[in-house]
């Protein structure tokens, strides 16, 4: 087998922690590497077969959701965002930018 040459270049502690899980598999740190990439690679490829009844289902699912899109009335919309759990905004957002943003969505939900 033909094998490629890589230079890594690890933190300390992540060696440190390789190392160990080596140590205690009982092989070197370049075999547990390996074993680790392989293992990665394997779940990455992994193929999941879903069952025909279960595509068709959610075929159904898909097709019922788009056709009612787009029926909700207003009150129906504002009644789902009233349940909407209320957090704090990012420390990021300015009250002024709050501010617009509430005043765009107002806006534009008077246009409706």
């Amino acid at each position: 087998a033909n094998m490629a040459q890589l230079q890594l270049a690890l933190p300390d502690t992540l060696q440190y922690q390789l190392e160990e899980l080596a140590r205690q598999e009982g092989i070197s740190l370049q075999q547990y590497i390996l074993y680790l990439l392989s293992k990665q690679v394997d779940l990455a490829y992994t193929l999941h077969i879903i069952p025909k009844e279960t595509v068709t289902q959610q075929e159904t699912s898909y097709i019922s959701l788009h056709q009612d899109w787009g029926k909700a009335s207003p009150e129906q919309i504002e009644a789902l965002l009233a349940t909407r759990e209320k957090v704090d905004p990012e420390p990021e957002l300015k009250p002024e930018v709050i501010e617009k943003l509430h005043r765009l969505m107002d806006e534009k939900r008077k246009k409706t």
